[in-house]
């Protein structure tokens, strides 16, 4: 069999579906639509599936291997299909991801948390390699759902895979950050980009009382948590219901760090150097955990960067947004005083601080405690209820 040619019928498919299922992330009004839309018939030829193994992204060629390209495609793994923004050539993983083909856990749990029943129409932001606004398509029909994506190419090759496999929704090339008002107003819209800000035009061009799915984060690292806000006219507001972690819309990717001009700006040996008792063991607590999340929405502008391990030393950074100020705290291993140094007019590591004890002074509140408000002054975060503590979270320009 040649590789150009479309597997039916794989088991390590059938297996896929069958764990989805028992894991609870395809329901069962979902199972359908998981048996008719095969995520292979989305993906590359060349791709790059993350291997859980080594913890990095490999390539993947259908041309030369088809047992393995299948088996990437049937396992739950996000796969790269971009990367660079189109401009990366070669076999080799490129510097920065820009596509990809989330988990299929992650896709089969956002499509059950729309909520969405026979006639709603839905705008998908961020079209990909298309199987999401498939996905949708094959349960809503054709003229219930528009996709869009800013990168023309990707685009292109999303409306071939989805006709090619008999699928029509409305594919639009277009910033998915002003959404589509031609198509509007959309019962749900579904964001499969990561973004630190909701903007007013989701929310214009959504029916009073429909839905906005996104995974929103802020500038503090690349926690994510998708947020389900209900429309109330010029205002939305809802609550975070799981961690993730998405690919960040292009518009939103926020600034590059350079750690030589924050050095240079306040050299070490010039930065105010303290103690704190503060464990890494307390407060280096990885991925989809709630503490950098919580972090992000208390201290504003900000950048954290985790360094690996060395010889029983951890450093972590901090790097101020707003303008050159940056800290950094050394965790050493059998140590009961951490080394911290601060330099320039914010004092970013008791920013941090402050927040940890005020996440502490509450019980230590998961994601799901969280919340958002957007209105036209901006977005609001509260804890528990909008009415209660809350405060605001600011994108920087």
């Amino acid at each position: 069999m040649t590789p150009g040619v479309l597997r039916t019928g794989r088991p390590s498919r059938n297996e896929l579906g069958r764990a989805l299922m028992e894991s609870g992330a395809l329901s069962s009004d979902w199972a359908p639509t998981f048996a008719a839309v095969d995520r292979a018939v989305f993906l590359p030829d060349l791709m790059w599936p993350y291997d859980m193994g080594i913890r990095a992204s490999v390539p993947v060629d259908k041309r030369e291997d088809p047992d393995a390209w299948y088996a990437a495609a049937d396992s739950n793994v996000p796969i790269v299909t971009q990367w660079d923004d189109g401009a990366h050539l070669g076999r080799g993983p490129g510097k920065l991801s820009t596509s990809s083909s989330s988990m299929p856990s992650v896709v089969y749990t956002l499509l059950q948390d729309l909520g969405v029943e026979g006639g709603m129409r839905v705008l998908d932001v961020g079209t990909g390699t298309g199987e999401t606004a498939g996905a949708l398509t094959h349960r809503l029909g054709p003229r219930n759902v528009t996709t869009i994506e800013v990168d023309r190419a990707v685009s292109a090759m999303a409306r071939d895979r989805l006709c090619r496999h008999g699928l029509y929704p409305g594919v639009v090339v277009g910033d998915g950050f002003e959404g589509h008002p031609d198509a509007a107003p959309y019962d749900r819209i579904l964001v499969t980009v990561g973004v630190r800000e909701v903007p007013p035009a989701w929310i214009k061009q959504t029916r009073l009382g429909g839905m906005i799915l996104a995974p929103w984060g802020t500038s503090y690292g690349n926690a994510d948590a998708v947020v389900r806000l209900e429309a109330k006219g010029e205002v939305a507001t809802g609550p975070f219901i799981r961690s993730v972690e998405f690919m960040k819309l292009r518009a939103q990717r926020g600034p590059v760090i350079h750690h030589a001009d924050h050095l240079s700006a306040g050299p070490l040996e010039d930065a105010e150097q303290t103690t704190t008792d503060l464990t890494a063991e307390e407060f280096v607590t990885g991925q989809f955990t709630d503490l950098p999340f919580v972090l992000g929405l208390r201290v504003p502008h900000c950048r954290e960067a985790v360094a690996d391990k060395r010889e029983g030393a951890r450093p972590v950074w901090f790097y101020s947004l707003s303008d050159l100020s940056w800290a950094c705290v050394m965790f050493r291993d059998g140590e009961r005083e951490t080394s911290v140094w601060q330099s320039g007019p914010r004092r970013l590591w008791d920013e941090v601080t402050n927040a940890y004890q005020w996440w502490r002074d509450r019980g230590s509140p998961g994601v799901t405690r969280f919340g958002l408000t957007v209105d036209a002054c901006g977005q609001q975060a509260w804890l528990d209820d909008p009415t209660n503590e809350c405060w605001p979270v600011h994108h920087p320009a």
